[in-house]
């Protein structure tokens, strides 16, 4: 047995995949699903407490928010594969240094953005679609988020390692506890305290700021493996193959920011801010969905990973088998759930009643539509990141979230007027589907080889 691998605490060469995958799945979904409730929380708090145009404020500064999002990912993905490898062959330091220099080169960039927001806030606010009408309310919530979008990418990349490095209990916790500080100091700041959009920013930047150092402290105490290791040689050559690895990840949150920045615009161009506001809605549903799929594909992904360094094949392939057929159930019971409880759900942001509350009511059984097909596509596409196929990976990011998306947000309103544009991101979803499947059988159909690690033949779904 590979001593790299029991020092971990999780048997990734020799347990069995169902309970591995279980061990990892459960508290990374609970994890990731508080984290995605300080953005809903933030929602409902600023709904009841500003109102509907509070939380279109809140959401036209949210692509910002995913771009961030998006390189603690990139960079966290990147990692933990490169250093899963590194594991399964027995090269510890390595692991460690790929982790840490990821935590360096994700600093220097988020923190040259957070200077540009600092001096040009009000340009940067416009540039994401605010409106006068909105631009008070966003640039209270820009003003005060910046300070957290820094550590956020700490945290986001920490969750990753912290998983493989096999404590994903840990790691479930750096998610909850600061969920909880964000709800109470939501609550505190948005109505005892009257600070409005601006009280929500402080909330989440110092929740954000807790989950950074409860990473922090993993490393310097509590890591089986992988810890600081403050080395730069090999710089430049590393973190360029953790971006490549994990730029899906990046792209995911980008297409993310597209779908809420073209979104925005469509929804102002049919319905005014009302309609930013009923969409807004959809947006604050969005990261629980994109956390319940992403949990799914980060529970196998050190799983495969460290068999695919290893070179078996055979685990491999049945640990992406449990992972597609979870995505496929959660999709189903989220996609019935937002389905039937749309109304109870606006009633939690703002009164239903309203005029952007009736567009949301009738809107999100649609929009629920895409639920299902984004879990199993995110099944796919962590399959990709985690045995080193970049490119794929990218490739089928692109489609469901940029090339496919955007034209249907401009082409389904005006095949389907109405309700058609809330159609545009789950048409965009099942055509990623379709081509997924496509592609599989043309791939079964030339009778491509199993992966090679390492080597030059890609690997086979």
């Amino acid at each position: 047995m590979n001593n790299a691998n029991v020092a971990t605490g999780l048997d990734y060469a020799n347990g069995r995949i169902p309970y591995l995958f279980g061990k990892i799945f459960f508290p990374t979904l609970l994890g990731l699903i508080f984290n995605a409730l300080i953005t809903v929380i933030d929602g409902i708090f600023v709904g009841q407490g500003v109102g509907p145009d509070g939380i279109a404020a809140v959401n036209i500064i949210a692509p910002l928010y995913m771009v961030v999002t998006g390189i603690g990912l990139m960079f966290g993905i990147g990692s933990s594969v490169v250093s899963g490898i590194a594991m399964s062959q027995g090269e510890n330091r390595r692991a460690s240094v790929n982790m840490t220099q990821a935590m360096m080169m994700s600093g220097l960039l988020v923190a040259s953005l957070s200077l540009l927001l600092v001096f040009f806030p009000e340009s940067a606010a416009r540039l994401l679609g605010s409106s006068d009408r909105l631009l008070s309310h966003t640039l209270n919530y820009l003003v005060w988020l910046v300070p957290g979008i820094f550590f956020l990418l700490f945290e986001s990349i920490g969750m990753m390692v912290i998983r493989l490095d096999g404590s994903p209990k840990y790691a479930m916790l750096c998610n909850i506890i600061p969920a909880i500080i964000n709800i109470f100091l939501d609550w505190y700041f948005v109505f005892p305290l009257g600070m409005g959009v601006k009280g929500a920013a402080i909330a989440t930047s110092a929740s954000i700021l807790v989950g950074a150092v409860m990473v922090m402290i993993y490393f310097l105490r509590f890591s089986y493996v992988i810890r600081f290791c403050w080395e730069l040689h090999g710089f430049l050559a590393n973190t360029w193959h953790q971006i490549r690895v994990g730029s899906s990840a990046f792209v995911t949150e980008i297409a993310m920011s597209v779908m809420m920045f073209t979104g925005n615009s469509v929804f102002m161009r049919y319905f005014g801010e009302e309609g930013v506001a009923a969409y807004s809605i959809a947006c604050y549903l969005f990261p629980l969905i994109f956390m319940m799929s992403t949990a799914v594909a980060q529970s196998s992904q050190p799983i495969i990973s460290f068999n695919y360094g290893a070179g078996n094949t055979g685990r491999v392939r049945a640990a992406f088998r449990v992972s597609f057929l979870t995505a496929l159930i959660c999709g189903i019971i989220t996609t019935v759930s937002i389905g039937l409880g749309a109304r109870g759900i606006v009633a939690m942001f703002i009164n239903p009643a309203c005029e952007a509350g009736v567009l949301a009511s009738r809107g999100l059984p649609v929009f629920a539509l895409c639920t299902v097909f984004f879990s199993v596509n995110m099944a796919v596409i962590g399959f990709c990141q985690s045995v080193e196929q970049a490119a794929k990976a990218l490739v089928l990011t692109l489609l469901r979230g940029v090339i496919y998306l955007v034209p249907l947000f401009f082409l389904v309103p005006v095949l389907i007027p109405g309700w058609g544009v809330w159609a545009a991101i789950p048409c965009s979803e099942i055509l990623t589907s379709v081509t997924i499947g496509v592609a599989i059988v043309i791939s079964r159909y030339r009778g491509k080889k199993p992966y090679r690690p390492h080597g030059n033949h890609a690997a086979d779904i």
